[in-house]
C-alpha cells in the first residue's frame, strides 16, 4: 500500500496516525497509533474504527460528509477513549488520502503531550530559580535563627515558669523555621542522579510498604503492574523520593478517618518520545502513575502544581512537588498531572535501561 519512504515518513509521525478505509475500517496505524490502542497493527488492521476509538462527539455524521465533499475534517477538544485507559482530551485532524478515493487519515493530538512538552523546560527554571533563592535564605536567616534561639533558652533559665510558655514557644517556632529552610536547601544539595538499573516496581514496593507503616495507614493502596515492564535507568532512591512524596500527598488529601484507595500502575509506552529544543529526541517508554480517589487539586493551582512555593494545603510549604518535578527533570523524564475530583493521577514517564549496558553486564 506504501513505498519504503512513505512508511519511513508514515512510522516517523510523533502523533497516532490512522488510515481509514471506506467502509470506515482500520487499514493501517503507525506505530504511535498502536501505542495509544495499545495494541498491534496486525490484530488492529480490519476492525472497524469506532468499535476500537471512544470519541466523546458526534463524528460518524460529519467523517461521512468530509468523505463525500473530499475537504479535511477539524474536532477539537473531545475525550477520545479506547478501552484500555482513561479517555484523554484530544484534537482530531481527519482529511482525504489523495488519490484513494473513500479514504481518510486520521491524525489524533492528545492535549496533554503538548502540555508535558512545554512543563519539561518550564520546571527546570522554576527549580533554577528556587535553588538560587533557597541558598540565600538559607545564608541570610538561618545564622540569626540560632542567636535567637539561644537567647530565648538563656532568658528561660531566670524566669518564672509562667513566663516560661513564651521562651519556650520562642524555641519551637524557630527550630520549625529552620526545619523549613533544611526542605528548602534540598533544591540545593540534591546531587545529580547516580543512574544505574532500576526495577521500578521494587521501588514502588519499597513506597508502599513504608506509606503502610506511617503517613498512609489508614489507606488501601492497589497494585497494578505491567510485570513485562523493562529496567528503568535512574538513581533508586531519588526515584523512591518521589513516590514516597506523591503517595504522601494523596495521603494526606484523603479523609483522615475513613481514608480512600491509592492505586500504583505501570505500563509501557513504546511510542512516547521527549523531543528536546536542539532537535534531539528521547524515548521515554516507562509510564508511572499514583493514582488516588481524593477531592482532587484546587482549581486554581491546576496550572503551576509543580512550581515552587505553590501548595494546595493551607499549612503546606509548596517545595515537595517542585523537588518532585526537578528529580523527574534530571532523570531527563516527564511528570504530568490530571485532576478532578475523585480521581487525581499522577503520571511519570522515564527512560528504560539502555540495552548495551545490560548486555555488556
Amino acid at each position: 500500500m506504501m513505498g519504503s519512504e512513505e512508511m519511513t515518513i508514515w512510522n516517523s509521525l510523533p502523533v497516532p496516525a490512522i488510515l481509514i478505509d471506506p467502509r470506515e475500517r482500520i487499514a493501517e496505524l503507525n506505530p504511535a497509533a498502536e501505542g495509544f490502542l495499545n495494541n498491534s497493527a496486525k490484530w488492529l488492521q480490519g476492525q472497524p474504527i469506532w468499535d476500537r476509538l471512544a470519541v466523546d462527539a458526534p463524528l460518524e455524521e460529519s467523517l461521512a460528509r468530509a468523505r463525500d465533499h473530499g475537504t479535511p475534517l477539524f474536532v477539537n477538544d473531545v475525550d477520545v477513549g479506547t478501552g484500555s485507559r482513561p479517555p484523554l482530551v484530544c484534537n482530531l485532524q481527519i482529511a482525504p488520502l489523495a488519490g484513494r478515493e473513500g479514504w481518510m487519515v486520521m491524525l489524533i493530538s492528545p492535549r496533554e503531550l503538548a502540555g508535558r512538552m512545554t512543563q519539561s523546560h518550564s520546571v527546570k527554571s522554576a527549580a533554577k530559580s528556587a535553588i538560587g533563592m533557597a541558598e540565600m535564605l538559607a545564608h541570610e536567616i538561618k545564622n540569626p535563627l540560632a542567636g535567637i534561639t539561644g537567647a530565648a533558652q538563656l532568658l528561660s533559665m531566670g524566669i518564672s515558669k509562667e513566663d516560661q510558655e513564651f521562651t519556650d514557644l520562642i524555641v519551637e517556632e524557630t527550630r520549625r523555621i529552620v526545619k523549613l529552610l533544611e526542605q528548602v536547601e534540598q533544591f540545593g544539595n540534591l546531587s545529580a542522579p547516580d543512574r544505574r538499573e532500576v526495577n521500578i516496581h521494587d521501588v514502588l514496593d519499597r513506597a508502599r510498604r513504608s506509606a503502610l507503616l506511617g503517613f498512609g495507614a489508614h489507606m488501601k493502596i492497589v497494585e497494578d503492574y505491567d510485570p513485562s515492564l523493562p529496567m528503568a535507568w535512574g538513581d533508586p532512591d531519588q526515584l523512591l523520593q518521589v513516590v514516597l512524596n506523591l503517595v504522601k500527598n494523596a495521603s494526606e488529601a484523603a479523609d483522615p478517618i475513613s481514608g480512600g484507595t491509592i492505586t500504583l500502575h505501570t505500563y509501557y509506552e513504546h511510542s512516547f518520545r521527549l523531543r528536546r529544543a536542539d532537535g534531539s529526541g528521547q524515548t521515554l517508554p516507562l509510564q508511572i502513575e499514583i493514582i488516588d480517589n481524593g477531592p482532587g487539586l484546587p482549581e486554581a493551582i491546576k496550572g503551576d502544581i509543580f512550581d515552587p512555593f505553590v501548595s494546595g494545603r493551607e499549612n503546606g510549604t509548596g517545595l515537595g512537588l517542585a523537588l518532585v518535578s526537578k528529580i523527574i527533570s534530571d532523570h531527563d523524564g516527564w511528570i504530568s498531572v490530571d485532576s478532578v475530583p475523585g480521581r487525581t493521577v499522577f503520571r511519570m514517564s522515564l527512560p528504560r535501561a539502555p540495552r548495551e549496558k545490560k548486555e555488556n553486564g
